[in-house]
């Protein structure tokens, strides 16, 4: 699909806000837009060699709009993907009868011609390091008669174990895709690797079929072959066959996975594993905006066990997540509590504390960055201690807090300043031409401003005191932060039409006489104006639709 419009603001002219009417206006109000702002650039209404170049300028920038606009067929490609979209190759085979569905199905038609010819250089990266941390030192201390040991007087802290593993894809067609993985691992200074190679393909909207063969130093050679179906638009299974081969001989496996979707946000799995640890499994996934819910239920061998787990959502900026679990079954009971947040565009720090019998207390912490995650078990105690408990608790929401306010704070501000400041850089030339516009249709709205003022004056209706529109400062903003505004009196007053101003939800940069003063920052419109010999004052977002007069608006000078 394509992107949204907001990424091409920069590049093209919105037309609707240029005309200053609704995405849904009709042809009767787009003619009515157009031969206004006609009659106030037309070149021979100005005399000025220097006004009539720049009336001239506009006036061709106003009837392209209108062209697009008017036409129906190119205003379905431009309603769906912009002006960017009009200049896509390959429209000019597309009938002009069509409609608008009609004409998102042949650009989405081109978009994957696109996209197939840049398949080969495609791929999708995917990688894991996992560092397990044995810490127990730091609780289970030995007793005193071992403490002359040279070094005993400080805890020992030990990387007992590592896991790296990385994967990629590469799309040979439409239709075919190669993946090549790989892992390595280690524990206690034995450890091994293995490589694999699969080969997908979608046979049809309903599944795809994959084979795959691997290799390792620890197991001998393995043939696996996967297979996915769409049984009905509520049902789907699963089923990986695998045939492993080492020096005992050959060891078939065979998992097969039914799920149904319940409802909306329900789904239910029946999972039988035959061969290497065979078992079965039932679960039932409840996955909504605010929560996660999953209960499960596996009997097998060697492990049989119940488990219910709950993550609640946080709807904020940052992605908030906290969760809890409980597992029980015949290895023991594990009870997992923890949060993640995202730290950044594409990282995600969580920490989760797992308390078990026997299994003792751990630490375990996760970033994902991109596609790439890293994880750190960090095993603090055979036991049930209560400080470990707390010091596993406590210990990373104080790192946490200290480094997001001394670190991650000040990164993520200074990267958007350098953002904005690199996307200012890029739109200086285009931000310049569109000042220089801007001003050449400030004077050429002098005259018409004039005729309009004097007849608003004599019927007491719709005077523009002033109007500034771009980026204010409040009481809350930093010291640091200016005011970027510039001041849209004139171009205000010029849309005013029998003591109404309309001005559509759409950005104000657009309009007439209006350019961005403080790219990719919020922006507002104020206004104060005079309607009926009354002071009225507004604020108003940028793409928020404005109409005056208002009776709430009025200035309340009692007071």
């Amino acid at each position: 699909m394509a992107t949204a419009l907001s990424e091409e603001e920069l590049d093209n002219e919105d037309y609707y806000s240029l005309l200053n009417v609704r995405r849904e206006a009709s042809s009767e109000e787009l003619k009515a837009a157009y031969r206004r702002l006609c009659m106030l650039y037309h070149p021979d209404k100005h005399r000025d060699p220097e006004l009539k170049s720049q009336a001239e300028r506009l006036f061709n920038l106003v009837h392209q709009a209108y062209e697009v606009l008017s036409d129906p067929h190119t205003r379905a490609i431009y309603d769906i993907y912009g002006k960017r979209g009009l200049e896509m190759e390959g429209w000019e085979v597309v009938e002009r009868r069509r409609t608008p569905a009609e004409i998102r199905e042949e650009f989405e038609r081109l978009q994957r011609e696109r996209e197939e010819r840049r398949l080969q250089q495609r791929t999708n990266p995917k990688g894991t390091i996992s560092v397990g941390i044995d810490a127990t030192d730091l609780f289970d201390r030995y007793e005193e008669e071992y403490e002359d040991v040279s070094g005993s007087g400080f805890p020992q802290i030990e990387i007992n174990k590592m896991h790296i593993s990385q994967s990629i894809e590469a799309p040979l067609t439409a239709t075919d895709t190669a993946i090549l993985s790989g892992s390595l691992s280690t524990q206690n200074g034995n450890g091994g690797g293995s490589i694999n190679f699969a080969l997908r393909r979608v046979t049809s909207a309903k599944g795809w079929g994959e084979l795959e063969f691997g290799a390792g130093d620890l197991q001998g050679p393995l043939f696996g072959l996967k297979l996915f179906r769409n049984l009905t638009p509520r049902c789907f299974v699963t089923t990986n066959c695998a045939l492993q081969f080492s020096s005992r001989g050959i060891r078939p496996g065979l998992t097969t996975v039914l799920a149904r979707n319940l409802d909306k946000n329900t789904v239910g799995y029946l999972q039988w594993r035959w061969g290497i640890q065979s078992a079965m499994n039932t679960s039932i996934v409840r996955d909504t905006k605010t929560s996660h819910f999953t209960v499960a239920l596996q009997l097998g061998i060697p492990h049989s066990f119940a488990l219910i787990s709950y993550q609640h959502k946080f709807q904020d900026d940052d992605q908030t997540r906290v969760k809890g679990s409980l597992k029980a079954g015949f290895f023991g009971t594990v009870v997992e509590y923890g949060a993640e947040r995202k730290i950044s565009r594409h990282s995600v720090l969580g920490a989760a504390v797992s308390i078990g019998v026997p299994q003792g207390v751990s630490l375990k912490v996760k970033l994902n960055r991109a596609s790439q995650t890293y994880f750190f078990p960090i095993h603090l105690t055979d036991q049930l201690l209560p400080s470990a408990v707390f010091y596993a608790t406590v210990g990373p929401l104080v790192v946490y807090f200290a480094m997001h306010r001394l670190i991650i704070k000040p990164y993520l501000r200074a990267q958007k300043e350098k953002e904005l400041e690199k996307q200012r850089e890029s739109t200086a030339t285009d931000i310049l031409q569109k000042k220089q516009e801007a001003e050449a249709a400030v004077r050429l709205m002098q005259e018409s401003v004039r005729r309009i003022i004097e007849a608003e004056e004599s019927r007491m209706g719709l005077i523009i005191v002033n109007a500034w529109y771009g980026k204010f400062v409040n009481d809350k903003s930093k010291k640091s932060e200016k005011v970027k505004v510039i001041d849209v009196t004139v171009p205000l007053q010029c849309l005013v039409k029998d003591s109404k101003l309309i001005l559509t939800e759409a950005s104000k940069a657009g309009l007439p006489g209006f350019y961005d003063p403080c790219v990719g920052e919020e922006k507002n419109l104020k206004v104060l104006y005079q309607f009926r010999g009354v002071l009225h004052q507004v604020m108003a977002l940028d793409s928020e639709a404005l109409r005056i007069p208002k009776q709430s608006h009025r200035i309340d000078t009692d007071g």
